[in-house]
């Protein structure tokens, strides 16, 4: 379950805390929910999806992911925590140097998984994005809708317990987008809860599913 309580987000600007971003959300998405999360530009969608992936943390209010209460876990609990949730960035955000199969072995490799049991996961998921022949290319070698698919494999190749995206679909074409799709909504399935933002309203008609909306910070529509 995540849960929100009268949260507020404020990004520090030099020594003094800038406007809040987000403000006053309270919510609740149930174990194994689904959520488009909408709003326009600089509405607070990607704010919402860094906090949720502890990249940073409430600075009023209360949040609970996965039912462990974030403001109160230490270090070491957010850092176990994080790797429950798995995030699709829309930087992509690969790492340069590595081939498109340890970009998206990582995650595996520091959660200490056998490298046997890597190398079926990883090979099985990337041939699943349409990119079993490029699993040694580097991301410079790759379009930017083939860096999203790597992006997107990483994210899910672990099956964790929350799967967040910010604009998964952007750098894809429509057949890729409807693959995709169909990933998402088996992990959903399956049990894992996801929470996609997105501006893509043709997207969103197609898949018709519960909403968070945003606006200028605050949550206009919620389930």
């Amino acid at each position: 379950m995540i849960r929100l309580e009268g949260v507020g987000l404020h990004y520090v600007q030099g020594t003094s805390p800038g406007p809040e971003v987000l403000r006053d959300l309270t919510t609740v998405i149930p174990e194994g929910g689904f959520r488009w999360l909408l709003g326009p530009s600089g509405a607070g969608k990607s704010s919402l999806l860094r906090l949720l992936h502890l990249a940073v943390l409430p600075t009023r209010g209360r949040l609970s992911l996965l039912d462990v209460g974030v403001g109160d876990a230490t270090r070491h609990d957010l850092a176990l925590l994080r790797r429950r949730i798995g995030m699709v960035f829309q930087d992509f955000r690969l790492l340069p140097h590595l081939a498109a199969f340890d970009n998206v072995a990582l995650p595996l490799r520091l959660a200490g998984r056998p490298e046997g049991q890597i190398r079926a996961d990883v090979t099985e998921m990337l041939r699943w994005v349409g990119l079993g022949g490029k699993l040694e290319a580097r991301p410079a070698q790759l379009s930017g809708g083939e860096q999203q698919r790597v992006a997107i494999a990483r994210a899910v190749v672990g099956r964790p317990h929350v799967l967040l995206a910010d604009e998964p679909t952007g750098n894809l074409d429509e057949v890729q987008a409807e693959r995709l799709m169909m990933l998402l909504k088996e992990m959903n399935r399956l049990g894992t809860t996801v929470i996609i933002a997105t501006h893509n309203d043709a997207l969103v008609a197609r898949h018709p599913g519960q909403s968070l909306r945003l606006e200028h910070g605050r949550l206009v529509e919620h389930g």
